[in-house]
């Protein structure tokens, strides 16, 4: 049996501390989710008997988000959000053409360039939304499905958030306002990643890696317009 190093234990460490758990609860929860979608993709109609059994034993019955506040917060990464200037700013046409050619390409409702500050997220660009003031172009962080995608420096996948066994539990699924997400980080030359380029749906959606690649690709214009032709050139 394959066992962890010192190096993947401190790594693993670490994980649950951002993630605000213990290691037992952190794999425990990781272990879980591996489970559901093993389970869904084998045997969906057992998915939700697999779920209510996970949430009766107590592995998935907390009602809070897991915190990524630490990576959120570091000082590095906030620097580099606020040296593009971008927080608070106007439309431009450039972020307008690649969340319009975001949506397009992935038959999606709505589509962001979304900025992950401290506190809150800022919507440089928005297709599928009427936001005129500067109030609607952010929302309190802990409405932002973005952060984890930022948190974490991957694209995140969703197809039905309802479902899943973390982000079920998240603001903006209880109220509908998503079911579907796809998210790539905005990640500079250096490696911090300041926001998401994203599309979301109000029901569920089966995103292939086609989807995936289109948006990368989309990712990497926005991350070369905001960084960069180093930066673009990641994606």
């Amino acid at each position: 049996m394959k066992r962890f190093d010192e190096w993947l234990n401190r790594q693993l460490e670490q994980c649950a501390r951002d993630a605000g758990e213990d290691v037992n609860t952190y794999v425990a929860r990781a272990v879980a989710s591996k489970m559901v979608a093993d389970q869904r993709l084998a045997d969906g109609a057992a998915v939700e008997r697999l779920m209510e059994h996970l949430s009766e034993s107590g592995v998935f019955a907390g009602t809070e988000m897991p915190s990524v506040s630490t990576v959120i917060a570091d000082p590095d990464r906030l620097r580099a959000l606020y040296a593009t200037g971008l927080l608070d700013s106007g439309p431009e046409e450039i972020y307008d053409r690649i969340t319009r050619a975001a949506a397009d390409a992935l038959d999606a409702p709505h589509a962001l360039v979304s900025l992950v500050d401290v506190d809150r997220q800022f919507f440089k660009s928005a297709a599928g939304m009427e936001l005129q003031t500067p109030e609607e172009r952010q929302t309190p962080l802990e409405r932002s499905i973005c952060q984890y995608a930022v948190a974490n420096g991957q694209p995140l996948i969703l197809e039905d958030a309802r479902t899943d066994p973390v982000f079920k539990n998240h603001p903006a699924v209880l109220d509908g306002t998503v079911v579907a997400y796809l998210g790539i980080p905005l990640t500079d030359d250096t490696g911090q990643s300041i926001g998401t380029l994203c599309v979301y749906d109000t029901k569920p959606r089966l995103w292939g890696t086609g989807h995936v690649q289109v948006l990368n690709d989309l990712a990497g214009l926005a991350a070369e317009r905001i960084f960069g032709p180093s930066a673009g050139q990641g994606h």
